[in-house]
């Protein structure tokens, strides 16, 4: 990293050393502002093939490593993150527009899932099997992979990044991460940051930024290298469709973390007060930019009336502006493309008879949260089949929970799920029925633990956080050991 004048400067990490300051540069902007925040180093084929390379070299020392050691590395990363909190908190207000209450949201999380992550070692590593041939012993074990290549998403930049190296790595891979452009440092550049000042060897760790647009270099040497044995990917289900294509082609194995329509049913006999934090919480934490957010909300026509106006009421009362006050709770989208989406989807919405209950302005990149009713099905932000990422909240009625049930997972997304309900073991039952990787009974969408799965199904994407990412980042080895002579046919 280096200053000039004020501004960051910030250069790949690269074998464990930040590479020389100098080479071509893009500016990463306050989405809030429009203040420049840094000039961040814009990588391509090079520079990947470089941390690639670094990677693979380091690999088998990193998967020889004893889990004392790795578990040492760990909880000294988790230590520093919480030192640092107030730096990142900041951080992640001028690259990413995250809230206070967003940020530090993140930062517990991360150091959770670092303190998880170094125990991992000491877990069992494979079976022993029986065999039917007299004197032998069959063992499977688990072996981490190589080097696994990381593309990080500009929201939930922090911890997500945490995510998609931490996981591969607890498990005795390599990483390379390239950062999405918007959040370069918040999305991995001070992860490497926090890595090195712990003593995380030279090369398990890289990470090559690139300008907008300029992403293509680097994924060609992530499809091309047969030293990269994973793609791990967050982000739209768009792109994943275009990575999975190369990925195919080039018999790779991919884990992906995508989008989600993640509906809320919030049934008769539900404590009203509650289900209204939930929804607020789950809809808007950081203006809806995170893929678990809930994004329609159905509840039973008699509580309908009395759910809206409570969950009004709460909504207006969330302080806008600049995510850098700690009391504000609604910073800025991201770009001005995130803000034109928004309008657009709200404007079809009321075009066709749908009724605004609060929000529909913006001041800026600000976007007040927005509550519609009566919104026709055929409108874009119902359908369900493309995920509006900002603060809009459809809330429906219905009559019968098992319509209600159906109509919730009339989407290609399958990512996370609420019912409220006093009868846990109605909500439980619903529950099991419900076609999505995570379903919280009394719980918001975005109810989130550094030890739980995380994960979606049909077009929310496949693989698991957690310890459960064992079967992702692993592929199995069957050995056999023999102490009699064989029996063979010929």
């Amino acid at each position: 990293m280096a200053s000039e004048m004020g501004t960051i400067v910030t250069t790949h990490f690269i074998n464990g050393e930040w590479t020389l300051p100098g080479g071509p540069t893009f500016p990463v902007v306050n989405p809030f502002n429009g203040e420049l925040v840094a000039e961040a180093a814009a990588g391509g084929a090079t520079e990947a093939a470089a941390a690639v390379a670094a990677a693979a070299a380091s690999f088998p020392a990193w998967a020889d490593m004893t889990p004392g050691a790795r578990q040492r590395l760990f909880l000294r990363a988790a230590d520093i993150v919480e030192r640092r909190t107030e730096e990142l908190v900041h951080l992640m207000a001028v690259e990413g527009g995250a809230s206070r209450a967003f940020s530090t949201f993140q930062i517990r999380l991360s150091a959770a899932m670092l303190r998880q992550a170094a125990s991992w070692g000491y877990l069992p590593a494979g079976d022993v099997l029986r065999s039917d041939t007299p004197g032998r012993i069959a063992m499977v074990t688990r072996k981490p992979l190589g080097v696994v290549a990381g593309f990080t998403p500009w929201n939930g930049a922090f911890y997500l990044a945490w995510r998609t190296f931490l996981l591969p790595m607890a498990f005795g891979n390599t990483t390379v991460i390239k950062p999405s452009e918007l959040a370069p440092r918040s999305a991995g550049l001070i992860h490497a940051e926090i890595l090195e000042e712990a003593g995380f060897p030279a090369g398990s760790f890289n990470v090559v930024t690139h300008a907008p647009g300029e992403a293509a270099s680097i994924a060609d040497v992530f499809f091309e290298s047969p030293a990269v044995r994973c793609i791990n990917f967050t982000g739209s289900d768009k792109t994943a469709r275009i990575l999975g294509e190369r990925a195919g082609r080039a018999l790779k194995r991919m884990v992906l973390e995508l989008g989600g329509f993640n509906p809320v049913i919030i049934l008769e006999d539900a404590d009203l007060a509650e289900s209204i934090r939930a929804v607020t919480f789950g809809a808007f934490l950081h203006q809806g930019q995170v893929c678990m957010n809930s994004r329609k909300v159905y509840v039973a026509r008699s509580i309908h009336d009395e759910f809206v106006s409570g969950l009004a009421d709460r909504v207006r009362a969330l302080k806008m502006g600049d995510p850098t006050d700690p009391e504000v709770i609604i910073g800025p989208l991201i770009d001005d493309r995130a803000v034109d989406q928004i309008e657009v989807r709200v404007r079809d919405a009321l075009d066709r008879g749908a009724t605004l209950v609060t929000g529909g302005t913006r001041e800026g990149r600000v976007y007040a949260p927005t509550i519609l009713t009566h919104v026709p099905p055929d409108a874009i932000c119902t359908t369900g089949a493309d995920e509006t990422f900002g603060p809009l909240l459809v809330v429906d009625q219905f009559d019968d929970p098992e319509v209600a049930l159906r109509d919730a997972q009339d989407t290609p997304y399958g990512l996370s799920a609420s019912i409220m309900t006093r009868d846990r073991a109605r909500g439980l039952e619903m529950a099991q029925r419900f076609d999505a990787g995570i379903v919280h009974v009394n719980a918001p969408t975005m109810a989130s633990e550094a030890a739980l799965p995380v994960g979606g199904v049909k077009d929310s994407g496949w693989g698991r956080s957690g310890y459960y990412a064992v079967e992702d980042f692993t592929e199995l080895r069957m050995t056999t050991m023999s102490s009699e002579p064989g029996r063979y046919p010929f």
